[in-house]
């Protein structure tokens, strides 16, 4: 599935059972919010924090997924063509970081 095609589907979906779009900065917090379960997972499992039992069930996959229904939403609600978005910064990174990582000492 590409990006355009997910903003459609996120878009039909918030037609037809959410009614209509939360504003700007409901989803922004909204996002803030997913994110943070996505930095709680990722600390408690991967980094130094203990997991609590509450977590252990916990997908990470869901909660990045979360993360990105809302930030398809933004990009729907503000007229944002995000492929076309990622695209371009994913050339412009191509081209920017190409040798600057390939040359970092702390990669190799």
């Amino acid at each position: 599935m590409d990006i355009k095609n997910a903003q459609k589907i996120v878009d039909n979906w918030i037609n037809k059972h959410g009614v209509r779009y939360f504003n700007e900065l409901t989803n922004m917090a909204q996002l803030t919010e997913e994110v943070g379960e996505v930095a709680r997972i990722i600390a408690r499992r991967y980094g130094e924090q203990s997991e609590k039992e509450s977590d252990k069930d916990k997908d990470l996959g869901e909660e990045l997924a979360d993360v990105l229904f809302v930030v398809l939403c933004l990009a729907n609600q503000t007229g944002v063509d995000l492929q076309k978005a990622f695209d371009k910064r994913m050339e412009k990174k191509a081209k920017r970081d190409h040798d600057r990582h390939h040359n970092n000492e702390k990669l190799k």
